[in-house]
């Protein structure tokens, strides 16, 4: 049984996320619960707050036991970028991109 937890719009670059989301699938969820709250990165809570949220989904929804759940995948979509400028010299604008991303997480009770 597949349980998921979706954060959207969190302002943080996708490639950020996915540097640490890369590290927790196919791991148990209470082993990497505990190792989130210590990465010392933004995109650790972020990270750490979805996961949360997809083993109390597994818990309360479908009667999971949240000892036996591991993460299937973790997944990090791009979401909207905000566009703002900054000056640059001789009174030029120079682009700047502030990106968003769009978290996934899946729990499932058994990794296949």
């Amino acid at each position: 049984m597949e349980v998921q937890a979706v954060t959207k719009f969190a302002r943080m670059s996708p490639k950020k996320v996915r540097e640490v989301a890369r590290e927790i699938q196919g791991r148990k969820a209470a082993v990497v619960l505990e190792e989130l709250r210590f990465v010392p990165r933004k995109s650790a809570r972020l990270l750490h707050k979805t996961l949360k949220s997809a083993v109390a989904n597994a818990e309360n929804n479908e009667n999971l036991s949240s000892d036996d759940l591991i993460v299937h995948r973790a997944l990090v979509e791009c979401g909207p970028v905000l566009k703002r400028f900054r000056a640059g010299a001789r009174g030029s604008a120079k682009p700047i991109k502030k990106r968003t991303s769009h978290i996934r997480i899946i729990v499932s009770n058994s990794l296949t």
